[in-house]
Parts: structure tokens; sequence; C-alpha cells
């Protein structure tokens, strides 16, 4: 296969706006495009459902004003009081819910990481692993697609603690940080790594391209993150998400290289993975020891957030994977609507498609 040109920069452009899949995410799109409040119901914010695609995408949409923001819309709207009247309503039920799902979750962070230090030795409910052995390449594009809403800004999110923390927490996470940056070089920022590993999936790179396709078991991951970030009060729960991540990342990604070599994706695609093989190994000890202990000496009250951060987000990604084989498993897509037609410059192109929708 010819060497690709590499992918270009992720674009500074606003993506546009999506439609609403309900009362409260339709009327946050009204809003965004009138300039107006957001009219809905009482009814409609007291029975969403926190999981439902209503209002994570509602959430998403709201919490992207903090990002990039979308086309034709003020970036005044990032501090309207009426839309962060109902983002908070939003996640009053989002971060309720999680909450009750993990009443019975560790409370001490040793508890709550146990787990996360040892790789199961079954390993079949495992997404990464089914990628890594029988996965298609139809398959990695769509893994790909969901994945570009967090790593087409991947480390933004996490950058939002770096002023709420003092001392070692702050120079560990920094540094930890400055590497997903690129460590001072725009080609090796890790959200154009991504891009590039797009390219060679033949994927659209466009910022939010793929937020139509993404169903509320995704946004929730994503949105997870924007909660714990926006927040003062969890930053805590905030610490505990990002080193749950680079604590399990790095076995993860050694099977997702493997996939994207083994189906022929290209170099860029395999290279990504490979990068935070390595990486995120050595983040994990520096997240362990110095974030979370250096906030913990500082602040010992936040252990139970930072073992709460770490229950939430497998809580997440949890219901993600099984979303994903699920639909997989039926030989279905797990999007809300297929990928178009690979252009064919990726390898084994004819099975760049999923056979249907998810019913």
């Amino acid at each position: 296969m010819p060497p690709r040109s590499p992918a270009p920069l992720p674009s500074g452009a606003a993506p546009r706006l999506t439609e609403g899949r309900g009362p409260l995410s339709a009327a946050v799109v009204r809003a965004l495009r009138s300039g107006h409040a957001p009219l809905y119901g009482t009814d409609a914010l007291a029975g969403a459902d926190p999981w439902g695609e209503d209002l994570q995408l509602a959430l998403y949409l709201l919490y992207e004003l903090h990002y990039r923001g979308f086309a034709g819309v003020d970036d005044a709207r990032e501090w309207d009081p009426d839309l962060l009247r109902l983002r908070r309503a939003l996640e009053a039920r989002f971060l309720h819910a999680l909450r009750e799902e993990l009443s019975a979750a560790p409370r001490t962070v040793e508890d709550a990481f146990a787990p996360l230090l040892v790789e199961p030795v079954d390993l079949s409910g495992s997404l990464s692993r089914h990628l890594e052995t029988e996965g298609e390449l139809w398959q990695l594009r769509e893994y790909a697609a969901l994945r570009s809403l967090y790593h087409l800004k991947e480390a933004d999110p996490h950058a939002w603690v770096i002023p709420r923390l003092t001392g070692r927490s702050k120079a560990a996470m920094v540094a930890i940080e400055y590497d997903e940056f690129g460590a001072g070089h725009a080609d090796r920022i890790h959200a154009r790594l991504f891009a590039d590993l797009m390219t060679d999936l033949d994927l659209d790179v466009t910022y939010g391209r793929y937020l139509d396709c993404a169903p509320a078991s995704l946004l929730a991951t994503v949105n997870l993150m924007s909660l714990f970030g926006l927040h003062r009060a969890l930053r805590g729960a905030l610490v505990g998400h990002f080193a749950c991540v680079e604590t399990t990342s790095s076995p993860g990604s050694r099977r997702l290289a493997r996939a994207m070599r083994r189906c022929g994706a290209g170099a860029a695609a395999e290279h990504f993975y490979a990068e935070h093989v390595e990486a995120d190994a050595v983040h994990e000890q520096v997240v362990r020891r110095e974030v979370i202990g250096g906030l913990l000496a500082d602040e010992p009250d936040l252990e139970a957030d930072v073992a709460f951060g770490c229950a939430a987000t497998v809580l997440l990604e949890d219901r993600l994977a099984d979303h994903i084989r699920g639909a997989w498993t039926r030989g279905l897509t797990a999007l809300r609507r297929p990928l178009a037609t690979s252009t064919g410059t990726g390898s084994d192109a004819s099975r760049a498609v999923a056979p249907g929708l998810v019913d």
C-alpha cells in the first residue's frame, strides 16, 4: 500500500449544529440557532432519561460551547444564563443517576484502582480484545468514528483541572498534559495523531463530524469529562477519571495497535495506539503517585471523589462496550446511522461498511 499523506491538522473551525433527538436537545438547538432562551416543558426535564439520547445530546451541545462552539452561534452564548440554568438541571439528573448506580462502589483509591492494576485473565467481554482477534475493518472504522468525538480534542477536558491543583499534583498533571499536547511539536499532538489514524481509515477528520452517528452511550463518556472538568467541586472526580484512563489505556492500546496491523489499516492508524502503549504506561505511574498522591496530601477529604471518578469512568466505558458489542454481535452497525462507503484508499475497503442499522 502506498504511504499516506499526513492528515491536515484538525481545523479550529466551529462544527455545524446537529438536529435534536427529543424535546430538550431540540430546545437547545433552537435556542442556539435563534439566539433566544431555550423553551421546553417542565415535564420534559422531569421525565428525561439520564442515560438517554435526548439528555445526553443536550448536555453535549451545551458543553461544546466551552470548547469550539458551533458555526453561526455567538460565542457569548457560552455564558448565557438561560442555557447555563438548563445545563445545571441536566447535570443534576446525570450526576444523580451516576451516584445512584455507584452507591455501592469503592470509596477509597486503593479499592477503586486495585482491580485495574491487574489485567483480567478472561478477556472475552473486552472490546479491544475482540478487535484484536476478530474485528473487521468496518468495525475499526466505526470505533474510530465514535472515539473521534473525544480524541480530536484529546486531553482538552482534563486541562480544566490544572488551575484547581497545587504543588505536586499540578506539576505532574502539567507534565502529562505536555506530552498529550505533543511536547511542543504540533505534529505530535495526540489529536493530530488521531486525525492521521482517521485518514488511514478513510474517515472525515472534521471536528465533530460524527456527532450525528454517536449514540447516547458514547456521548455520556465524553460528557463525563466535561462535567467533572467544568466544576471545581468535582476536581477530585476528574483526577480519578484521568487516572483510570491512564491506568487502563496501555493494555487496550496494545491490542488496538495489533488490530490495526492485522486489518491492514495503515501505519498512522497503528502508530496512534502504539504511541499510547509506552506513553500511558509511564503516565499511569506519574498520575497515581504524583497527581493523586499530591492531591490527597493537600486535600485528603477528596479521596471518595477520586474513587467516584474512577468508578464512573469504568461504568460508562462498560455501558459503551456493551452497546457496541451487542450491535456487532447481531451483525449491525453500532452507530445511529452507518458510515459512508469507504473511498477505497484503505486496504480491504470492501469490508468497510456495516451491514445495517441498529434496531
